[in-house]
């Protein structure tokens, strides 16, 4: 149950609040994914590559996932509050903070492997 903009309240429809907890569970599934990459990159795979970019690399993953994995919970929160009162979502800047990281980290594995 929220308020929403009336001053009534509104029960929230189940299948919005399980979308969010998807949501949500989705954003964990990929920080979990980008810190095995960067323990891949970090500890496990024999790359041939200097120092400097296996740490960057597994360091900008580990960065990643960390700030994903703070982000999840306060995101569903929001959204939840948000969807209870009945207002419009926001936008959120998380994927395409994600997008450039992840295009950022390519860019400097094929950097490495070319050059």
């Amino acid at each position: 149950m929220g308020t929403n903009a009336s001053g009534k309240d509104t029960p929230v429809d189940y299948r919005f609040t399980l979308a969010n907890e998807r949501t949500f569970l989705a954003w964990l599934r990929t920080a979990l994914a980008l810190l095995a990459g960067a323990v891949a990159v970090l500890h496990l795979l024999p790359l041939d590559w200097n120092e400097a970019q296996r740490t960057t690399v597994g360091l900008t993953l580990t960065v990643l996932a960390g700030v994903i994995t703070a982000y999840a919970p306060l995101r569903w929160y929001r959204v939840q509050k948000i969807m209870s009162r009945g207002e419009p979502l926001r936008m959120s800047a998380l994927p395409i903070v994600t997008t450039v990281a992840v295009f950022a980290v390519c860019a400097v594995i094929l950097w490495g492997n070319l050059w």
